[in-house]
């Protein structure tokens, strides 16, 4: 039984060799046999003096040139002008099998038409369906098909190839799956490892937080032990003081009361004995019992039950816990990261460790600078994200939040950010045209073209009054170099102000002109030249621009009640070269 068709099939005295054909996989074969013959075809070096030339070795791409390896050595040195030529291995030769000179006849048009197994003069014309085999006219005439589903063979050869198509399409949608999948277990690996060390960083921070707790308690129980201590030694000092000054007094009495026991004179005895004998017995009176006894003990009466915490820190381990999906916590600002840069902002941030509901998102808000109503300005995954065209000296106030299927999360605390005071900025390099040639910090522009090429500024406007001036550092031929301001949008492949996304003002040597939506407006005279200085005054203020040439007006106000956010812009060519002098 075949293992792939699932059809029996008995063996006559062919053996194997009974079995059908399988002409799909003999044709494959043959494919691959005539490219490995068309790759060992080796091509001839065409400098050779031998006859036959010796096998091709390298070829040039510049030259376009088959060497030899002696022949490359004389010919074609690896140095002076052929230093910087690349030299590859030689194709396949054009006249092999398979090859382009075949005339396309490999593996397609020049192959023999497979004919019937039984039939052999007979080409294969129909398909049987119940067979599942391709059949011949003679095939059918003869009735072993007769009454089975035949179906043309282009036919049914066709719908085949569909049906595969369609199985392949559903196995390379499965295949993008999986490497869809294979990229989200390599995000994984990277998202686990950072929980990781942020897991031990908190793991170590609570373990910390427990040693400290643990040293404050023992400074305090220590204290008490110090206070108990002193006071025990100030009740034993106090008693010692006390018991020796009342011996110090018994003495004395007892000694004056043998003096006088001495004494002969019975009248001058009875003089004193009662008063004697009084302070006898009161002096006796004062060693009570007890008088002679420690008010203290030696012993401490302070015992330390340090058994169930210990039995706690041998016990402290990790739980598992199934945590209900809620709105993700407060995301935490990152100060250290968050800075201004003219009138763009940079904030970042990031969720407090231990987190366990997921986040899908956030939402950044900027209040206008003006202490008005915030506005979302950002909504997505990451968590940095600059905000350009703000206002120049102005207050913004920003809080994010994150949100997930549960709802949204509490604000973040406000961060309070400052844009500049004054307008800096040079030509930026990421939007200009590939034609536009930087220089000098990005402060000096010039190009490689011919033909008009626009360069933005880095620095966007959209509220106060800007002066910036540029000064001609060359200028040849007589070009026509435009200056003014544009939208982020604007066409950079042709001269400022055609467009309506740019305001202009373009000059020659001679006089000017302004231009926005290729309308070209107040012929001025005066012109430019090398060493000339060219100022542009937006003044957002009272909506309308205004061109200098040499610190002296030109012309009118070139355009009016203009609103929204601008860039300063530049078009020149190849003979101009421009470089920014000052700001304000």
């Amino acid at each position: 039984t075949c293992p792939q068709c699932h059809r029996s099939a008995s063996l006559d005295q062919r053996g194997l060799r009974g079995f059908q054909r399988n002409r799909l996989l003999e044709a494959i074969v043959q494919r691959y046999q005539q490219g490995r013959a068309a790759a060992a075809a080796a091509a001839k070096c065409q400098l050779c003096d031998r006859s036959p030339p010796e096998p091709a070795a390298v070829l040039c791409e510049q030259c376009e040139v088959l060497y030899c390896a002696a022949c490359q050595l004389r010919c074609h040195p690896a140095r002076g002008p052929f230093a910087k030529h690349r030299l590859v291995p030689p194709p396949s030769h054009p006249g092999a099998p398979g090859g382009c000179g075949d005339g396309g006849k490999g593996a397609g048009g020049g192959r023999k038409l497979p004919t019937c197994a039984e039939h052999d003069l007979e080409n294969y014309s129909m398909y049987c369906v119940s067979c599942r085999s391709p059949v011949c006219y003679q095939c059918l005439e003869e009735g072993k098909h007769g009454k089975h589903d035949v179906k043309p063979l282009g036919a049914m050869w066709k719908q085949h190839k569909a049906q595969l198509s369609q199985a392949l399409n559903g196995v390379s949608d499965k295949a993008k799956e999986a490497k869809e999948f294979l990229v989200q277990l390599k995000n994984l690996l990277q998202q686990i490892q950072e929980n990781g060390l942020d897991y031990e960083a908190c793991l170590v921070a609570q373990c910390d937080a427990l040693v400290d707790a643990l040293t404050r308690q023992k400074a305090k129980l220590l204290t008490k032990v110090t206070k108990e201590r002193e006071h025990k030694l100030k009740v034993v000092w106090d008693q010692i003081n006390h018991c020796t000054l009342k011996l110090r007094q018994s003495t004395g009495l007892m000694e004056y009361c043998l003096e006088v026991i001495k004494e002969n004179d019975p009248s001058g005895f009875l003089q004193i004995s009662d008063a004697l004998i009084k302070r006898v017995q009161v002096s006796q009176e004062q060693w009570v019992k007890g008088a002679l006894e420690p008010k203290v003990s030696a012993e401490f009466d302070l015992t330390l039950d340090s058994e169930p915490l210990l039995q706690s820190i041998h016990q402290l381990d990790f739980i598992q816990m199934k945590f209900p999906v809620t709105v993700p916590p407060v995301p935490l600002l990152q100060l250290e990261k968050c800075c201004t840069r003219n009138n763009s902002v940079t904030l970042a941030w990031r969720m407090p460790p231990l987190t366990h509901n997921p986040v899908e998102g956030y939402i950044l808000e900027l209040d206008d600078g003006d202490g008005g109503q915030f506005r979302e300005v950002y909504v997505g995954k990451e968590t940095l994200c600059t905000i350009d065209g703000l206002h120049f000296n102005s207050t913004y106030n920003a809080r994010v939040k994150a949100f997930n299927s549960s709802g949204v999360g509490p604000y973040s605390k406000m961060v309070i950010l400052q844009t500049s005071d004054v307008a800096w900025f040079t030509f930026d390099p990421s939007s200009a045209h590939r034609d536009i040639v930087l220089s000098n910090d990005n402060q000096t522009a010039t190009c490689n073209s011919y033909d008009d090429r626009v360069v933005l500024g880095t620095a966007a406007f959209s509220k106060g009054v800007h002066y910036w001036e540029m000064h001609v550092d060359r200028y040849d031929n007589h070009p026509d170099p435009a200056f003014g301001i544009a939208r982020i949008n604007v066409v950079k492949d042709m001269m400022l102000g055609k467009d309506d996304k740019a305001w202009a003002m373009y000059v020659d040597n001679n006089r000017s002109w302004f231009m926005h939506c290729n309308s070209h407006t107040n012929r001025t005279e005066g012109g430019v030249s090398k060493g000339a200085t060219v100022g542009v005054l937006l003044d957002l203020n009272k909506h309308n621009l205004t061109f200098y040439i040499n610190g002296q007006q030109q012309g009118p106000p070139a355009f009016e009640n203009i609103e929204g956010v601008f860039m300063p812009a530049l078009s020149l060519n190849r003979n101009v070269q421009v470089s920014l002098l000052q700001f304000s």
